[in-house]
């Protein structure tokens, strides 16, 4: 594609400042483009709307690398909240966060305006940026889009956090038929929700601002895309409810009065790209109800209760929930869980939570004062709920201010539950990692002898460096959770901890 028409493209999706600069990046990238080898570098960035709020801790610059013109980022106000352990009460604090989309790579530069800096970090961890600081200013490139939190000085709520997407070469027309278009700018419906029919994609382009609740309600084969932004000041961003074959993709959804998203019995359901920013009660991320085949892929929750939440029957939703993939994604839980699984069921009809898979995340955080509900990841079975064939694989925790790495319990809290959870079954989980000192020791407990939890393998568990494993070096007398101070029950059986090795041999 010639760089007019990706211009054009651009403009016409999202009514952004597509950024001349861009077009030409330093002579490396210029050079390759010119020969052949490979796309023209771009930069593409989105003017805030004036009535929605900004924060003032930084200022934000990003050019393409080597070479291009800095562009100043407008910033935009995400909340988090903050539970008081001994009120119970919550406090909410303004954060930062930008977004831009861009090819090729991008030099960003951050300024505290607070000043005092004195250290700054780039996570998750895992992805390796070691910024140049600067003064009170630090320096880092990104060679492909990536979401960030950007921490100075260790503070937890006046960071800034950075959302990037791809430059989008295939928006849809603002006159399409099959599209509900909101361009740059606040857009409104009446009575703050949209109904999506089937067959309709509702497309944000980037800069706008939708202040209402998506709704799919008993449709099919309909979307909601784009680089724009809901802000669901009163309700939930996107609502899900005996639906199939849906699909959310790229969106930013900040500061709604719910959820970022609930599906309840719906099927076929694929969330790609999500980035969603709670502070209100009961402020999840992606709740999960009675539902089935749905994909969470690429997202970044930062949520004042849990991220990621599956659960059976709720409410008005009635059935089991299989077949739930969650991967490739970041999680920060200022409240309660990053993943909680099982809570919620149907004790007159019991149900099954059962086939999911849980890979490639980066937990950030987690803060939760209550024993019940602690856990980076819970799998917590009530209302006769049934957990079983669960697979967890490369999960990377780092430390977190009040919680436990992984908690699984069958469990009867009255408060939520009207029976005990029957059991937790064939939980697989391979190349977890905690680099920390705060967590308090994993419980593994079941209820009693009927409700217990069975057949539970640990394979490359590494804490703080060290492989824990049956077959490690300890005193005689030491169950093999000892050397972790974690702690399971006599109703727990056939729990194992094997190293790599010992798991390819058994194959074998």
């Amino acid at each position: 594609m010639n760089a007019p028409l990706s211009r054009r493209t651009a403009l016409q999706a999202a009514g952004a400042t597509a950024l001349a600069a861009g077009l030409s990046g330093g002579p490396t990238a210029a050079a390759a483009h010119a020969e052949g080898r490979g796309p023209a570098p771009r930069l593409v960035t989105y003017p805030r709307p004036s009535a929605v709020p900004t924060n003032t801790s930084f200022q934000v610059r990003v050019r393409t690398s080597p070479a291009g013109d800095w562009q100043t980022l407008d910033v935009y106000r995400p909340q988090f909240e903050e539970i008081n352990a001994g009120t119970g009460g919550g406090k909410v604090y303004n954060s930062s966060l930008v977004y831009f989309d861009f090819q090729c790579s991008v030099e960003i530069e951050v300024t505290y305006l607070k000043g005092g800096t004195t250290k700054a970090r780039v996570r998750p961890d895992s992805y390796g940026i070691r910024p140049e600081l600067l003064g009170d200013t630090l320096r880092f490139t990104l060679d492909e889009p990536k979401d960030l939190v950007v921490q100075i000085n260790d503070e937890i709520f006046d960071c800034l956090h950075v959302v990037t997407n791809r430059v989008e070469h295939h928006a849809p027309a603002a006159d399409d038929p099959d599209v509900i278009y909101f361009g740059p700018g606040v857009g409104t419906v009446s009575g703050g929700v949209l109904t999506v029919p089937s067959g309709k994609t509702v497309y944000l382009a980037g800069g706008a601002v939708l202040k209402a609740t998506v709704y799919f309600k008993d449709v099919e084969k309909a979307a909601l895309r784009g680089h724009g932004m809901i802000w669901a000041s009163s309700g939930q961003g996107v609502l899900c409810e005996g639906s199939r074959d849906i699909r959310v993709e790229d969106v930013i959804i900040m500061n709604p009065g719910n959820y970022i998203a609930t599906l309840g019995e719906a099927q076929n359901v694929r969330i790609r790209k999500v980035r969603g920013f709670s502070s209100k009660g009961n402020g999840d991320g992606i709740d999960i109800f009675s539902s089935s085949d749905v994909l969470i892929d690429g997202c970044f929750l930062r949520n004042s209760d849990d991220c990621i939440a599956v659960y059976a029957h709720r409410w008005d939703y009635y059935g089991d929930t299989r077949n739930i993939t969650v991967q490739n994604c970041s999680l920060w839980a200022d409240v309660a869980h990053p993943v909680n699984i099982g809570t919620h069921g149907n004790t007159d009809a019991p149900e099954v939570i059962e086939n999911l898979v849980i890979r490639n995340l980066d937990i950030l955080d987690h803060r939760e004062p209550q024993m019940n509900y602690q856990g980076c990841i819970a799998l917590n079975p009530g209302d006769s709920n049934l957990i079983r064939n669960v697979r967890i694989e490369d999960v990377r925790i780092e430390d977190f201010r009040w919680g436990q790495v992984i908690y699984m319990k069958v469990m009867y809290n009255p408060k939520y539950n009207t029976s005990v959870g029957r059991g937790i079954q064939d939980v697989y989980v391979k190349n977890l990692t905690y680099t920390g000192t705060r967590a308090n020791p994993s419980l593994f407990l079941g209820y009693d002898a009927e409700h217990g939890i069975d057949n539970v393998t640990f394979e490359n568990l590494v804490v703080n460096g060290v492989v824990i494993a049956d077959s490690m070096k300890k005193p005689s007398w030491y169950y093999t959770t000892d050397t972790v101070q974690w702690f399971a029950n006599e109703h727990v059986t056939n729990l194992r901890f094997i190293t790599t090795a010992e798991a390819e041999a058994a194959a074998r």
